[in-house]
């Protein structure tokens, strides 16, 4: 057992857990950490930081096939996938080793191995070499994500050579000359952008009408008409029934929209069907921690579980939208909560949300079609980027900005946006939110010239005005 009786003990290292122990570190805590795998989690490691490092490789032989329309020459573009993923595991080395360091920097101590919650304030920690021992803690917090699901009574599981998960498809041999990609939220459509720039044959099936379905229906529409003006199938109001590894290649049998029956081949899959909690050998159940039927652990505004002193906080909670970020901002409200210092509930409906492909996409709070359904008198503003002086010097004028506020007080509602770089831009719309902005005074706002951001201004004015300047 531990001689040291922490304050708080973290269960998980990702950016939820290793946040909160930083947080409560810094708010005088006596913290640990426990870790059964690596450093930073899943997003560090198999997840945002890896597969943004790709994608960044993956646009800059876009801009190479595209640079003589600048004036500049560069011949014979290729790909060095071996280069690619020798790039990618140098970022996540960095990456993982710059959380070691914080850790030690805050003097949050590390017990590698694999927790589990044998009784209040009491873990057993057991490391790889199959050693256990115990760590008391007068609180816990839970931070241990969660993994790609499968559906195995359809063949869908993951077998690391042809059926691959997200984190697997990080690390294939070799660049695949065809790929199916099952499921066309962020990650499968992070990775259909990402393998066609690359030269991959592309088909992206999604089980909803419509791809990235969580965006507004403009969104992705225009996702969509890009994506199939780039080469990539898309096949939305799909249902995969069955999917097999022949050996060589995958066979996979896909229902269309209109009850048509499709026999697809491609040299890989990659299955993005959702998540499934990393909730089962804590020992929750015999300490009264209730989870719903999927095994998301249920918490209180301030992510108290249903068990005295255990907290639970990012993808293994039960709380939406399931991203890196909000994991961190849910760490630093669970450790405020623990030492009583000014916590305060996260409002869910204002986190942005990015996807990483070309175009990429940024957004955060209602849609249009949201607003509308929870009973708005809506307003809307749109910009479009052809009429964006830097979009159109960068050669990247498709998407558009588009605000929807709500008419009789001008608040502003939600925020979204397709195009060049927005996923950096979306940060004005979250402090548009966070601030309870109106559409007048976003417009007010003097936006720098030029700027890819000074369409937000534009589409504030015409949700404020009725129309924008330069369109």
């Amino acid at each position: 057992m531990s001689d040291t009786p922490y304050d708080v003990v973290v269960v998980g290292a990702g950016p939820g857990g290793y946040v909160a122990a930083i947080r409560a570190s810094q708010l005088g805590l006596r913290t640990a950490i426990v870790e059964r795998q690596y450093m930073g989690g899943v997003c560090l490691n198999v997840g945002c930081i890896p597969t943004k490092a790709m994608l960044h490789s993956a646009e800059l032989v876009e801009e190479a096939h595209d640079a003589k329309r600048f004036g500049v020459v560069i011949k014979d573009v290729s790909v060095d996938w071996d280069g690619v993923i020798k790039n990618k595991d140098a970022v996540v080395k960095q990456m993982t080793q710059g959380v070691g360091f914080l850790m030690k920097k805050n003097k949050v101590d590390v017990h590698m191995g694999a927790a589990r919650v044998v009784d209040r304030g009491r873990l057993q920690v057991t490391g790889g070499d199959g050693k256990a021992s115990e760590v008391t803690a007068k609180n816990i917090i839970l931070a241990t994500g969660a993994r790609p699901r499968v559906i195995a009574q359809i063949g869908a599981v993951f077998d690391g050579d042809r059926i691959l998960s997200s984190y697997q498809a990080l690390s294939m041999p070799a660049l695949p000359k065809s790929i199916l990609i099952i499921g066309a939220s962020a990650i499968g459509c992070e990775f259909a952008s990402m393998l066609r720039s690359f030269g991959s044959e592309v088909t992206l099936v999604e089980a909803l009408p419509r791809i990235v379905p969580a965006e507004d229906e403009e969104v992705s529409a225009e996702l969509a008409r890009s994506f199939q003006r780039r080469g990539i199938t898309v096949m939305a109001g799909a249902k995969l029934t069955a999917i097999k590894n022949e050996g060589d290649h995958v066979t996979a049998s896909i229902t269309d929209a209109d009850g048509k029956e499709h026999t697809l081949k491609a040299e890989r899959a990659l299955l993005g069907i959702g998540i499934a909690p990393n909730s089962k050998e804590l020992g929750l159940e015999e300490r009264g921690v209730e989870t719903d039927q999927r095994g998301f652990i249920k918490v209180d505004p301030y992510m108290k579980t249903t068990a005295e002193g255990i907290y639970a906080i990012g993808d293994v909670a039960l709380s939406t939208p399931w991203l890196a970020h909000k994991a961190s901002a849910e760490g630093i409200l669970a450790a405020e909560a623990i030492a009583g210092h000014n916590a305060r509930p996260i409002e869910y409906g204002k986190i942005p949300g990015c996807t990483y492909c070309t175009p990429e996409i940024g957004s955060v709070g209602l849609s249009e079609a949201r607003a509308r359904e929870q009973g708005y008198d809506v307003k809307v503003g749109k910009f479009p980027m052809t009429g964006n002086g830097k979009a159109t010097i960068l050669g990247a004028r498709q998407g558009f900005v588009k605000i929807v506020a709500e008419r009789k007080y001008d608040e502003v509602l939600g925020v979204h946006l397709i195009g060049p770089r927005v996923t950096e831009l979306i940060a004005e719309g979250g402090l548009a939110l966070s601030h309870e902005a109106t559409a007048e005074s976003m417009m007010r706002t003097v936006h720098a010239h030029p700027t890819l951001y000074e369409a937000i201004g534009e589409a504030a004015h015409a949700a404020a005005e009725g129309a924008a300047i330069h369109i």
